[in-house]
Formats: structure tokens, C-alpha cells, sequence
């Protein structure tokens, strides 16, 4: 077991962290921009790598279903504990509707695609894929949804899920696949190319965005929404993931995948609904910053008890 995590620490963490230190780097004393490389991430690197890993994927039926039932029935458990947790501590509607967006949407995009790629390989990646796409959805619908009860619009969730720009290399992935269409072999590599440049650029912008999520010293009230953030993240959602993939019968690589990416620490999205609806945003700022450092810890240990 302990040879397993050094060598998932210097054979995994530690090239997802040399991307991520330069990026803080830039951002800490370049000011490194990360607003341009966001839209060069959504519109460019991400539906190429999501159409170049879809149309080889050796994915099944079986593996869509199983990662759609995973996601909605974790998301249920981590929702209902969320709120439960709310509750018992007394917190506000807004710190409610935070600690659910910390308990419930994790870095799967930025951070688990490099991570499982490099943990698990190309076929790890394949399985991947079909959850981040999931990912995507369920954040910009039921994600919304958590943020701002009171402001949500079903027709407004569902057009923000139709402007990502990876839905639709999805969708022709999908029409490729059903029709047994290879991609033209020039176009085909014109995409890889642009994929194979995912994992050092999205990296670089975590490392960015680290360093720029102020910390500012949190209430009483709200620091207990972020302890029970924190613990939700780090410690009870392998439980939660591991109960889900038992109730379904999951095994294999998709197991392993499923497991480690429902582990990532909080989605860095979190706090920009956070801060669109009011939604305690300091708070859900704090969760990302010490989930995603202390994940470097944790990581290691969670991909060796699944391999």
C-alpha cells in the first residue's frame, strides 16, 4: 500500500503539479490573466479533447448508464447531507445553498481529466469522459438550481447547458459513433493536437486561480459552513461514492474512475454561481482553496486503495 501512494505521488502528483506551481507562479507575480485562458479552455481545448477521446472512447451502453445512474445517485446522497448538515448548524438559506455546491460538484474537468489520464491511461480517460460530460450538465441545470432556489428558470438552465461548446462535440461524437464514421484522418490528428494541449493549460489556470481566491477571515456562522464544507469533501464523500458504486454493482476501471473523480476536491465553477446568486461565495472561495491543496495529500492514497 505505501509503495503504491509514493509512486502514485512521483508518477501522478507530481507531473499535475509542476503545470499547477508554474501557473501560481504566473499568477502570483505576472498577474497571469485567466478570463482568456478560460474561453480558450471551453471553446477550444475542451470540446477537442471531449471529441477526439469520444470518437476512440471503448466505451459501452452499459458504462453510459452505469456513470448516469452514479452521478444522479451520489448527487442525491450529497445533496440530502448538505442540507441535512444545514440544519443541524442553523445556517442560512445562502450558506445552505453554498456548502451544497461545495458538497456536491468537484474540480472533475480541470483537475480529474489530467489526474486520471495519468493514473489510469487512455482507457481510464475513455470512461472519464462520458462522467465530465454528466458533470457539465448537471452543473449548469441542477447546479443552478442549488445556487438560487428562488431565482432558478428551467428554460434559462437548460440554454446554459446548450452554449458549451463541449455538448455539442459530444453530440457529433455520438453521431459518428451510432453511424461508424471515423473522422477524416487529417482532421482527426488536427484535433488530437489541439486535445494533447488540455491537461498543461488547464493546470496552469488551477494553479492561477489558486492564487488569486482571496481569503478573507470568515464569521462564526460562516466558518462553520466551511468545516462542514470541508469535511463533507475530504472525508465523507469517499463513503458516500463508495456506498453509490455498491448499490449499482460497479466494478472494473469504470469503479476506479467513478471513485477518484467523485474524491476531487470543490469545483472551481462553484464559486462563480456562488457569487452570481449570493450563495455565501467566501466560503465556497475557502473550500476550493484548502480541498484542492490538501487533495495533493489525499489523492495519492485514494488512487492506491482503488488500483
Amino acid at each position: 500500500m505505501i509503495q503504491t501512494v509514493f509512486s502514485t505521488l512521483f508518477q501522478v502528483i507530481v507531473p499535475l503539479s509542476i503545470p499547477v506551481i508554474i501557473g501560481a507562479l504566473l499568477g502570483r507575480y505576472k498577474n497571469l490573466e485567466t478570463k482568456p485562458l478560460l474561453t480558450i479552455s471551453l471553446y477550444y481545448l475542451s470540446p477537442a479533447l471531449i471529441l477526439d477521446t469520444l470518437t476512440t472512447a471503448k466505451v459501452s451502453h452499459s458504462d453510459v448508464y452505469m456513470t448516469l445512474a452514479f452521478s444522479l445517485l451520489n448527487l442525491l446522497f450529497l445533496w440530502a447531507i448538505a442540507n441535512l448538515l444545514g440544519k443541524l448548524l442553523k445556517l442560512s438559506s445562502p450558506e445552505i445553498s453554498g456548502l451544497t455546491l461545495v458538497s456536491s460538484f468537484t474540480n472533475s474537468v480541470n483537475y480529474g481529466l489530467p489526474l486520471i489520464l495519468l493514473a489510469f491511461g487512455k482507457l481510464g480517460l475513455d470512461k472519464a469522459s462520458i462522467y465530465v460530460i454528466t458533470q457539465m450538465v448537471i452543473v449548469n441545470t441542477i447546479g443552478v438550481y442549488f445556487a438560487a432556489r428562488s431565482q432558478f428558470n428551467v428554460k434559462s438552465a437548460i440554454k446554459s447547458v446548450f452554449s458549451l461548446p463541449a455538448i455539442y462535440a459530444a453530440i457529433l461524437a455520438l453521431i459518428l459513433r451510432t453511424l461508424d464514421l471515423p473522422l477524416p484522418s487529417g482532421v482527426a490528428k488536427g484535433i488530437s493536437m489541439i486535445a494533447n494541449a488540455y491537461s498543461p493549460v488547464v493546470l496552469a489556470i488551477l494553479g492561477a486561480q489558486m492564487v488569486s481566491v482571496k481569503v478573507s477571515k470568515l464569521d462564526q456562522k460562516v466558518q462553520a459552513s466551511f468545516w462542514a464544507g470541508l469535511s463533507v469533501r475530504l472525508l465523507l464523500s469517499p463513503f458516500i461514492a463508495l456506498i453509490c458504486l455498491s448499490i449499482l454493482h460497479i466494478k472494473g476501471i469504470v469503479h476506479s474512475v467513478l471513485f477518484i473523480l467523485s474524491c476531487m476536491p470543490v469545483a472551481v465553477n462553484a464559486v462563480i454561481l456562488a457569487e452570481k446568486f449570493n450563495a455565501s461565495s467566501k466560503m465556497v472561495s475557502k473550500c476550493i482553496l484548502w480541498t484542492t491543496l490538501i487533495s495533493f495529500i489525499v489523492l495519492p492514497f485514494l488512487i492506491a486503495f482503488v488500483k
